[in-house]
């Protein structure tokens, strides 16, 4: 096996708005991987409608959110790029950055991950990145696509060291605390007025309840 060489490790997302669990699942892979976290969050995501916030809105929350978390950052490349944000142009990016050789992760939820075979160009993922899976739930072989199973059978990694020793193409799964957020239940709160403030971050909901994101009318 070859030496382990510094990891980077990337979180994407829509982040609207950027909640209690995105910062569980950021936090949990930071601390299995001893590395710190970019979030990278996507402009255009072609997965999903159109964000209630506008990009440089979600940026902010995101920015305003991980500010005093020391082993998170912020890259916004996606909305630098123009088009679509594909994960894939997002890797691709980043791999020339970082050389051939780097191990690259991508940390997603088990539902994103279960998706996988929906997304643009999914199989040239693996040669790009690690995936590091959160799984809140335990039970993601059992549910796998069968094209996703069969393209990852020989691909999981036993422990977090395993993705330091090759660039790409090793998957880990990793136990999230189960947390009860979903950006979609906190956008439907706000929208109908039930309590929301303490599924996100403080710095978050000032800045939605500032600027009457999804309805918002005042704490």
């Amino acid at each position: 096996m070859s030496s382990p060489r510094a990891l980077t490790l990337i979180y994407g997302g829509t982040f609207d708005p950027f909640h209690n669990g995105h910062l569980a699942i950021a936090r949990l892979a930071g601390a299995a991987l001893a590395v710190p976290v970019t979030l990278i969050p996507a402009a255009d995501p072609p997965h999903r409608p159109p964000p209630g916030a506008n990009a440089q809105q979600r940026l902010a929350m995101l920015e305003a959110a991980v500010a005093r978390e020391p082993g998170l950052r912020v890259d916004r490349r996606e909305l630098d790029r123009p088009g679509r944000s594909f994960t894939v142009d997002t890797l691709r990016s980043l791999r020339a950055e970082l050389g051939p050789e780097a191990p690259l992760a991508l940390v997603l939820g088990a539902d994103s991950f279960l998706g996988l075979p929906t997304w643009h160009a999914w199989e040239d993922l693996f040669g790009l990145a690690h995936f590091v899976v959160a799984d809140r739930f335990g039970s993601l072989l059992g549910q796998l696509p069968p094209a996703l199973g069969e393209r990852v059978a020989a691909c999981w990694a036993d422990e977090a060291d395993a993705l330091k020793h090759s660039p790409a193409g090793r998957v880990l799964c990793l136990h999230q605390p189960l947390q009860s957020e979903s950006a979609s239940d906190v956008r439907q709160r706000i929208a109908s007025g039930a309590s929301w403030q303490s599924l996100v971050p403080p710095p978050v909901a000032a800045f939605i309840t500032g600027h009457g994101l999804y309805g918002a009318t005042g704490l």
